[in-house]
């Protein structure tokens, strides 16, 4: 740790040639990075990866490429306007573009009222900017419309933790942490492809024979347990709870729970010992396509790992192929029950944890940018919380919009006319019982028209709105749907925190100026807050607003309060909670839990949980499962890495993997164009065999418009609001060019 404090301390803002410590643009794992400014070359900066613990000097192939977007063919210089409906978009000035902005959502919220109006950020902006933008939301425009695409990634996984531990705070434990337990099972997160950093992690496990790997899919991290050195528990998808319920089953029928930690920690058991009584590993068998004893030997393993058995410890990871399900929350926490049966949380060396997605889907939603949260991680509806955020801002609280909805409902509604029988502006339906939805809305950072599922019906929901405005560093596709666009910094070109999947609280400093008229978000927003006529004040130094997102977010659940840029420049290592003390400066929490959970009593409150099955599953007009994923060059949306030459030519387009058994049923050969079609749309891309996948299911990665996103499910979990990506049921022929022709 004295290293890694030496070296970032040494690269700060001012080293000797102008290096400068930063992290990667990219995933949760915030890989640390040293840039260095280049003069002559055709990229601004040069990267080398860095000694962190996190990423232990590694980087992914992005990492290494991530200069390349600073430079994009497309990359936004200048604001553009579209003058009329359907027009072209043309260059114009920031007066011109904001002052359109603002006369055009003033002229909404007159004619409509202030919910007219909504806000869509992005899991990629720093703390600061995700602050001011929920601050802006609901002070500038008075809306309470306001969410983010993290609620794509983390919202289930949040919504069990904070109802079972009161707090979510992704990994509430260092990663390195990982490196000595016995056992390590995965569901649902392919980290050897969408983190490969962090497979270092787990070369002790692996040694040890205990990673547990759960996916339909033969996988980069499934190959991590070939050769002895764990199991692969290849699904059938959608059964990842399934699984879950029989491994606690196991455990009980076996006593091979941690009693005393359950007595002493936790509250509920009885009700969840009685709701997996049914789930007997032969039963699970049928539902899950593991067999029986694969299963007794999963809860086994894990059982022998944990610290009541005499083992090192064992870890729980869950990621989004688990979460993003209509049943989301109810399958994370059957997770953490089975963590919680075993002992592990709350405990040095064992543990369960989400693993989050995004680079700041942590601060994102910690700050303000999810529809039902104040800084601090505080509920909206909270009056105190009110009252003490209100306070920083120097409003009113009764001026604060209540809650919003979630992204998926906020989408959906967008330019819709109230109920039947009222006047709208729009050409959809009205949604029976429901308000107009909002006629304009403010993208910043996100690409929904790739991103979102039903991507189809989010684009016709985008082209019903009177006014949208997208802020960005590329021109997305959703950017082309826009009526104003507004060129925006990124990654090395400002200075801003994040915070990673660890609760870690990390610097972004700024190596290079901007190309073109390119400007912070914290610019713009307090640009259009002048404009729009707001008293309150939206500083434009990302320091001095980290300084009031720390003063917010004071007594919150996650406490930034003393957290200070001059201590992270000095290299401390800070986890959140860091309150504010009045003697010495509090040193952070690297693991959470050790004494009590956050619940006003102190225990775990555990949640019993019934087994639910895809929400649209396999019938005889659709006989395959879809699941979608990322492939290791690309991430997201691909808005960034399909800039990058390198990472498009080694994956250049969108395709459907099919196991050869069901091609040659289909009479599909390598590369045909083939139709998958499910009941929301259809899209023709081409296929590739593989014996990796099983043979009821095909696979399809997301980063391409007019690909995955187009059939997935865009039904919700009714506590998370996640929609359910990761499993859908879709029918596949080859591609008929006669017909097409």
């Amino acid at each position: 740790m004295a290293d890694t404090i030496a070296v970032t301390a040494s690269l700060g803002a001012h080293a000797p040639g102008g290096a400068v410590a930063t992290h990667c643009p990219y995933c949760a794992l915030q890989c640390a990075q040293t840039l260095t400014p280049t003069s002559g070359s055709r990229l601004p900066v040069a990267v080398e990866g860095r000694e962190f613990p996190t990423n232990k000097g590694g980087m992914c192939q992005k990492g290494w490429t991530s200069p390349e977007v600073l430079r994009a063919s497309d990359r936004l210089t200048a604001p553009l306007i579209r003058d009329e409906r359907g027009g072209a978009l043309r260059e114009a000035t920031w007066d011109e573009a904001l002052d359109l902005i603002a006369t055009r959502l003033t002229r909404i919220q007159a004619d409509h009222g202030r919910d007219a109006v909504a806000v869509f950020g992005g899991g990629g902006l720093t703390n600061e900017k995700a602050y001011a933008l929920g601050k802006f939301a609901r002070v500038a425009l008075g809306t309470p419309y306001i969410d983010y695409n993290g609620r794509f990634c983390m919202s289930s996984a949040a919504a069990a933790a904070n109802r079972t531990f009161g707090m979510d705070r992704g990994l509430g434990f260092p990663l390195a942490d990982l490196g000595g337990a016995d056992a390590v099972l995965i569901m649902g997160s392919n980290v050897a492809v969408t983190m490969p950093p962090l497979v270092q992690h787990l070369a002790g496990v692996r040694e040890r024979g205990g990673l547990i790997y759960v996916d339909p899919r033969v996988t980069a991290t499934s190959r991590l347990a070939e050769d002895g050195r764990g199991l692969h528990l290849q699904i059938v998808p959608g059964t990842d709870m399934a699984v879950l319920l029989t491994l606690l089953h196991v455990l009980i029928d076996e006593g091979l729970t941690d009693e005393s930690y359950l007595a002493e920690r936790t509250s509920g058991w009885e009700a969840v010992r009685a709701s997996v009584s049914q789930w007997w590993p032969e039963r699970a068998e049928a539902v899950t396509g593991v067999p029986a004893e694969k299963l007794r030997a999963t809860a086994r393993l894990l059982a022998a790992a944990s610290p009541s058995r005499g083992g090192k410890g064992a870890y729980i990871l869950t990621g989004r192929g688990l979460e993003q399900m209509a049943s989301g929350t109810d399958a994370v926490s059957a997770a953490i029950n089975l963590a919680l049966a075993l002992g592990l949380p709350g405990r040095v060396g064992s543990g369960y944890a989400p693993v989050t997605g995004q680079g700041n889907g942590q601060g994102g939603r910690e700050h303000g940018l999810k529809a039902d949260q104040l800084p601090g991680y505080s509920l909206i509806s909270d009056p105190a919380r009110r009252d003490h955020v209100a306070g920083v801002w120097g409003v009113d609280p009764d001026t604060l919009p209540g809650p919003g909805v979630p992204a998926v409902q906020l989408l959906a509604s967008l330019g819709t006319p109230a109920a039947p029988g009222t006047p709208g502006t729009s050409g959809k339906p009205g949604i029976p019982g429901t308000p107009a939805g909002p006629k304009a809305l403010l993208v910043h950072g996100s690409n929904v028209v790739v991103s979102a599922p039903n991507a189809d019906e989010v684009t016709r929901s985008l082209q019903s709105l009177d006014f949208l405005v997208v802020a960005d560093v590329v021109h997305s596709e959703t950017a082309s749907y826009a009526d104003v666009v507004l060129p925006v910094t990124q990654w090395a070109e400002e200075e801003g925190t994040m915070t990673n999947l660890e609760g870690r609280v990390l610097r972004r400093r700024k190596a290079v100026d901007a190309p073109g008229q390119a400007k912070s978000e914290l610019w713009v927003l307090a640009e259009l807050a002048r404009r729009l006529g707001c008293a309150a004040a939206f500083p434009t130094e990302a320091s001095d607003v980290f300084d009031e997102l720390a003063k917010a977010s004071a007594g919150g659940v996650a406490d930034y309060s003393g957290i200070t840029y001059s201590r992270l420049d000095a290299g401390e290592q800070l986890h959140w909670p860091c309150p504010a003390s009045d003697g010495a400066d509090h040193p952070g929490t690297e693991r959470v839990f050790l004494d009590r959970f956050a619940k006003p009593d102190g225990l775990a409150h555990m949640v019993a949980v019934r087994y639910q099955g895809p929400r649209d599953d396999v019938r005889a007009s659709a006989t395959l499962y879809l699941v979608t994923g990322r492939v290791l060059a690309h991430y997201q949306s691909g808005a960034q890495t399909r800039r990058v030459a390198e990472l498009a030519a080694a994956e250049p387009e969108a395709y459907v993997q099919i196991h050869l058994a069901a091609a040659a049923d289909l009479g599909v050969e390598e590369g045909d164009l083939v139709t998958v079609t499910s009941t929301r749309g259809s899209v023709v891309v081409p296929a590739r065999l593989s014996a990796d996948v099983r043979p009821d299911t095909v696979f399809m990665p997301f980063h391409w418009a007019g690909s995955a996103n187009v059939l997935t499910n865009d039904a919700v979990d009714p506590v998370s609001g996640m929609p359910e990506f990761k499993v859908c049921a879709v029918s596949v022929e080859r591609f008929a060019q006669e017909a097409a022709a």
